[in-house]
């Protein structure tokens, strides 16, 4: 993480509502830590819950897991409130501003999570029960040694593909490279079809291809010394711009990316659910999405194929290095006992069963992997397992400050705005 002054309260509130794409100042009080802190700890107890499943199939499932616990927990009440990524994100900020998060809600870790623990937003959570779920995953959500959030759902961004438009375009099969892809690109556009389907105007998407190349090209070491010496403007990360350039000067996306959406009806996942694009660079969760806003509601089915991001030729980077994360919760400082019940529910093998068998997310808790059943989901777990490397987001890994700027730098790269120089040294500049 990089380093950084000593904020505000405010600037730390106000940055500890911040998330990724989606993406430390000083401790202004003790950290609150035993489960029974705070809120309602005994009678009718209301379990405030934020969470961004706003669609199927995670909607529905998370809506009747509440109501199993309800029914096991009698006078306690799950209220619910699902919102959009960029929603939720917007609706968390004055709450948290406030001191006041909701019971539980979304978290992705990293250095949003820290401000949120500087600032005694969320409370520690206990117990052996924690040693049932991803190793992975939980480091993502812990803070000085601490586990101050849990995931739901861990897994890699790679490229989803249409193995229809694929074959249209004689492709035979998925591009190992940067050079190969670049030349996918090619014969995608001259087959009439669109290459890349991007949410330009959510600017976290397009993040996600510089992030990569600069692993690619620096190696997940190479960016964690970054982090620490805010040095983003090291000629690997100009380089990794240039080539996310040559893939811009193709312009692969499809008319009006720079105002397009993720999650809509005519957004990126549509685009893709609806066969409109070839490709598109998301996590785990782009089958269900895809599906959820495509105008059949079902996606594309068998077509939809999955391969790693490309090795970069001359990198320093190993191709088996991954970047992503995991979506998760946290739980609110004021947050009454049973919201700690609940969590653990949420993570039990047979909750976790449930929303693997549903299409929604990849297991984290142990007992739960003989629910995954797709093929396309079981590749990224396994090429996520077998990872040498692990990075998470850039807009959640840094302080969001830095993420913010990550983002923004991109999207004036893509909108060819800004240079590749320039977006590098953006970033280092935000990061010193």
């Amino acid at each position: 993480m990089a380093t950084h002054s000593r904020a505000s309260r405010r600037s730390l509130l106000r940055a500890a509502g911040l998330g990724a794409g989606l993406a430390a100042g000083a401790p202004l009080l003790a950290a609150c830590g035993d489960d029974d802190e705070g809120g309602e700890t005994g009678g009718n107890q209301t379990i405030t819950w934020w969470h961004i499943s706003n669609t199927d199939p995670m909607l529905t499932i998370w809506a009747n897991l509440a109501k199993e616990f309800e029914t096991a927990n009698p006078g306690v009440k799950v209220e619910i409130t699902p919102l959009e990524n960029e929603a939720f994100k917007a609706k968390l900020l004055p709450a948290t501003q406030a001191g006041n998060p909701p019971d539980l809600f979304h978290s992705w870790g990293g250095g949003v999570l820290q401000q949120q623990v500087d600032a005694s937003l969320v409370k520690e959570i206990k117990g052996d029960w924690l040693k049932t779920i991803s190793n992975n995953g939980s480091k993502l959500y812990q803070i000085g040694g601490k586990q101050y959030g849990v995931p739901f759902d861990v897994g890699m961004v790679g490229f989803w593909y249409n193995k229809d438009l694929f074959a249209k375009a004689n492709i035979s099969a998925p591009p190992t490279t940067w050079a190969e892809l670049l030349e996918v690109v090619k014969k995608i556009k001259a087959a009439g079809v669109v290459p890349i389907a991007l949410a330009g105007g959510e600017k976290w998407p397009a993040h996600f291809y510089w992030s990569y190349l600069a692993i690619r090209q620096a190696g997940v070491a190479g960016m964690a010394d970054a982090a620490k010496t805010g040095a983003f403007d090291r000629p690997d990360f100009v380089t990794a711009g240039e080539k996310m350039k040559q893939l811009i000067d193709l312009d692969p996306f499809q008319p009006g990316h720079l105002g397009a959406k993720y999650s809509a009806n005519d957004g990126q996942a549509a685009i893709m659910g609806n066969g409109q694009a070839a490709m598109e660079l998301m996590g785990q969760w782009a089958p269900p999405t895809q599906a959820a806003y495509s105008s059949t509601k079902k996606g594309i089915g068998d077509k939809l194929g999955f391969f790693p991001f490309p090795a970069l030729d001359g990198g320093k980077g190993k191709p088996d290095e991954v970047f992503g994360g995991g979506n998760g919760f946290a739980v609110g400082r004021n947050a009454p006992s049973k919201t700690m019940d609940f969590v653990k529910f949420l993570l039990t093998p047979e909750s976790q069963r449930k929303a693997v068998e549903g299409g929604g997310i990849l297991p984290v808790t142990q007992g739960a992997e003989d629910a995954l059943k797709d093929p396309n989901l079981k590749k990224v777990q396994e090429t996520a397992a077998k990872a040498t490397g692990f990075q998470l987001y850039l807009d959640q890994a840094y302080p969001p400050a830095v993420g913010q700027t990550v983002n923004d730098s991109v999207a004036a790269l893509v909108a060819k705005q800004m240079s590749p120089q320039q977006v590098a040294e953006a970033i280092a500049k935000a990061a010193k």
